[in-house]
């Protein structure tokens, strides 16, 4: 019989069947390293909210929740869309230095391939969601296990940081960077997260300058 999971318990939970292949963004690694890996993306749709909040944790569901609303109907034609991952969000620090304690969080639902090439419908304007395309890049990606939470996200965003630093990358340079979930907020066990940092003009095959 085919559990069922929630996606990072939304006011009203997601339900999907267990059995569901999920669509994902497809990359190729073009660089690999003990503890991270350079990524080739090809073109990617995503369906984006803002949130400016002082928390990663709240500001991803408080995303989230307004994508999952467009997921079921509440855009244009009143389209139906399956669940894909990994939920990424996109952090944005108010300065270097953290203070004030505030950042923008851009919580990002990934279209399916299909809308490479055509609109998607337009959201409903009370969701004030965002349809952004990104070009084909390099992202490194340093994975994690457990919850992505407040108290580890940043950390494991400093440690990818100093991986690069240790390859000889301008450390300086990596600012803004995102968290991908991959999995539904009742999975307990054998969960993947990522970090992931854009760094294109990377010396390898592939990497856009």
């Amino acid at each position: 019989m085919a559990s069922t999971v929630s996606y990072l318990s939304a006011s009203k939970s997601l339900v999907l069947s267990a059995a569901f292949a999920y669509e994902s963004p497809q990359f190729r690694v073009v660089h690999f390293e003990s503890d991270f890996e350079i990524r080739l993306y090809e073109e990617i749709s995503w369906m984006s909210a803002l949130v400016n909040g002082t928390s990663f944790e709240n500001s991803t569901k408080q995303g989230f929740h307004r994508l999952y609303q467009y997921l079921h109907g509440a855009n244009g034609n009143s389209t139906s869309f399956l669940m894909t991952k990994p939920v990424l969000t996109s952090i944005v620090p108010s300065n270097r230095d953290g203070s004030p304690p505030s950042s923008s969080y851009i919580v990002r639902y990934y279209l399916p391939a299909e809308y490479n090439d055509k609109s998607p419908p337009p959201p409903s304007a009370e969701l004030n969601l965002q349809l952004v395309k990104w070009k084909s890049h390099c992202i490194a990606v340093r994975r994690f296990p457990g919850y992505a939470m407040d108290d580890n996200v940043e950390k494991e965003k400093d440690a990818l940081v100093s991986s690069l630093g240790l390859q000889g990358m301008d450390q300086n340079q990596y600012y803004n960077y995102s968290i991908a979930q991959y999995n539904a907020s009742r999975h307990a066990t054998g969960r993947t997260n990522e970090v992931w940092m854009d760094v294109s003009g990377f010396a390898a095959a592939g990497c856009p300058v």
